[in-house]
């Protein structure tokens, strides 16, 4: 069993260390070092054992009447709690500045530039405190949103090669695209999990990505065990990746990310991703009802 420095400055035993891997942790709430709560020292004696950063990245965007505009953010910082439960970690308030979200008048969202400027900036600041491994789960993985992702891990990687940076959705380790979905079967699942409350599935009769924000699956075939399933199994991914990853490895891991895409951009990207996701968006809401 491990210790840390609590916020009292007292070295105490932490009870996560008890906690056998991402199968035991879904129902627990263990103490994670906080960032924001932790004294300099503190914080030196973390980055000293090689402790993750963990950055949850959600987004405010419309995910039709029957989820939450904050679906991305809830389901990140929820991951990113528990991944932190397992490893030796800092966790790092969120982020909710995505970019390129669904077109509609609740979606927020910050430009290519300005987005590129806030990860350069934060990975450097990061890095710069003693962090040597950070990781960046974003609930929203909208193709330019985890391109420009991908490409910020990549360059600060490139500036600090001691550096190790993991960015990535909470299931994009288990390789299986079709998870991916919006506002649809899987997201449902994963909300249901977690937060059911918050979902309405009498309000998401399925009639296309216009009227109801869905891509993918009907939402209606959701359930909390399969949100569960899905979860636990994102764990045991990233858990595996942090462990056995190393620069190359993530390097290839961003390069498959740019292939999986390529069709997106060849496309729609004209230098702009705002104009990609709006054209990309005006044909699903055509050829998908």
């Amino acid at each position: 069993m491990g210790h840390y420095l609590a916020p009292s400055g007292l070295i105490i035993f932490a009870s996560r260390k008890s906690v056998n891997g991402p199968d035991e942790v879904l129902n627990l709430n263990c103490y994670v070092p906080s960032y924001a709560e932790l004294k300099p020292e503190q914080l030196d004696a973390l980055w000293a054992k090689n402790a993750l950063a963990i950055v949850p990245w959600g987004a405010l965007e419309w995910h039709g009447s029957h989820l939450p505009l904050g679906l991305d953010g809830l389901i990140a910082e929820w991951f990113a709690q528990k991944l932190a439960d397992v490893t030796d970690s800092v966790l790092l308030p969120s982020v909710w500045l995505p970019m390129t979200t669904l077109p509609h008048r609740h979606s927020q969202q910050v430009q290519t530039a300005t987005f590129r400027l806030i990860l350069d900036d934060m990975l450097h600041g990061l890095y710069t405190s003693g962090a040597r491994r950070i990781c960046l789960i974003t609930g929203h993985y909208a193709q330019g949103h985890l391109m420009e992702m991908s490409e910020a891990a990549l360059r600060a990687m490139e500036d600090h090669t001691d550096l190790l940076v993991f960015a990535g959705s909470p299931l994009e380790p288990l390789a299986q695209p079709e998870l991916l979905d919006h506002a649809g079967h899987f997201e449902t699942s994963q909300l249901l999990a977690i937060r059911p409350d918050l979902v309405e599935l009498d309000k998401s009769a399925k009639k296309g990505p216009q009227s109801k924000a869905i891509l993918g699956e009907d939402p209606n075939l959701g359930t909390v065990e399969e949100g569960t399933a899905l979860l636990k199994e994102g764990l045991r991914a990233w858990h595996k990746w942090i462990k056995s990853s190393d620069s190359d490895s993530l390097a290839n891991h961003y390069r498959g990310v740019f292939d999986q895409h390529e069709a997106y951009v060849e496309a729609y990207y004209r230098g702009s991703w705002e104009d990609a996701i709006l054209q990309w968006w005006a044909e699903q809401s055509r050829t998908v009802t």
